[in-house]
């Protein structure tokens, strides 16, 4: 159930989910811009992620960072700065990234960082993707639900835009 906060969107593929990203999301992203994507392991984080990159038409592939934590991409419209805070643990750890150096020049996209990153701007776009009930992760093919919602009056404004792309 939609609200003026918030927006549900059924993707009833992992393909679905990047195109969520590419043909939905990154035309309307600006500089400054906080995406937070949450949700359990295997439901797309990263291909929402890659999708965004793809619409954005950053240099290179969008891999996951879940290693090396921070990523950022170049080029394009607008560079991304791609984090996935799976491993990090407190506030501090996110400050010590010093992410807010390239926030308001780039799109940053956090996977794992909800309650840890909503600080770095005044405003977020928090994307929780589930399996729909009796699914499993994995194989792509599960049908998901994207719930994205508006965290600041800039994302209130163009959360409605989403669905018209």
């Amino acid at each position: 159930m939609a609200t003026p906060d918030s927006l549900v969107v059924s993707l009833p593929t992992a393909a679905d989910t990047y195109r969520l990203g590419r043909d939905r999301l990154a035309p309307l992203l600006e500089p400054g811009d906080l995406i937070i994507a949450s949700g359990p392991l295997g439901v797309g984080k990263t291909a929402l992620v890659q999708g965004i990159g793809a619409g954005l038409q950053v240099d290179g592939p969008v891999l996951s960072p879940t290693f090396v934590i921070a990523r950022v991409h170049r080029g394009g419209r607008i560079p991304l700065v791609h984090v996935d805070a799976y491993r990090l643990d407190s506030i501090r750890e996110i400050d010590d990234l010093d992410l807010d150096s390239d926030l308001a020049q780039s799109v940053t996209a956090v996977e794992w960082g909800q309650g840890l990153v909503e600080h770095l701007t005044d405003g977020h776009l928090l994307i929780e993707l589930s399996l729909q009930p009796g699914n499993q992760a994995g194989a792509g093919s599960e049908p998901r639900t994207a719930t994205l919602t508006a965290g600041g009056p800039g994302w209130h404004r163009r959360l409605s835009a989403i669905m018209e792309l």
